[in-house]
């Protein structure tokens, strides 16, 4: 059950919050517009010069959070991401980029082109693959899940 309510959480939402830590420490937590490959990796596209870039460029090691904020209070639900973050590598640039394409195309968003995302562009993919998923039961404790 807690699989299945992870998932269902993951396809329903386009936002996830990304947080992130710089090399001293400092935390910063940031939305992030993703698709998710399997269950185990969000992808997004952003310029390598934002906050949580340069972060991730030193400190890979992230947390994720993906969660409906329009649901009255009491009946949040979210699924819980401890994940390594960096820069998709050039050479599986195009497989990661049909994902986010596909899904952004899904969202009424336009089509990505690999292009886009190497070289010269502003842009680059991103991609945090999950270690860890978690829920929290009805104590608000954490539950392990296994999505891989």
């Amino acid at each position: 059950m807690t699989a299945e309510l992870a998932r269902t959480i993951i396809d329903a939402n386009s936002y996830l919050t990304l947080g992130t830590a710089d090399a001293d420490g400092r935390p910063w937590a940031t939305p992030v517009w993703f698709a998710a490959d399997r269950y185990t990796d969000f992808i997004w596209v952003s310029r390598p010069g934002t906050r949580h870039s340069r972060n991730i460029a030193v400190r890979p090691d992230v947390g994720i959070v993906v969660f409906d904020s329009t649901v009255p209070i009491g009946q949040g639900q979210a699924v819980y991401v401890e994940a390594v973050a960096g820069q998709v590598p050039e050479s599986e640039v195009e497989v990661a980029i049909a994902v986010f394409s596909a899904r952004s195309v899904t969202d009424g968003g336009r089509t990505w082109q690999a292009a886009e995302v190497v070289g010269g562009a502003q842009f680059r993919l991103y991609r945090a693959r999950a270690t860890a998923h978690y829920v929290l039961d009805d104590h608000d404790s954490r539950v392990p899940v296994a999505l891989g």
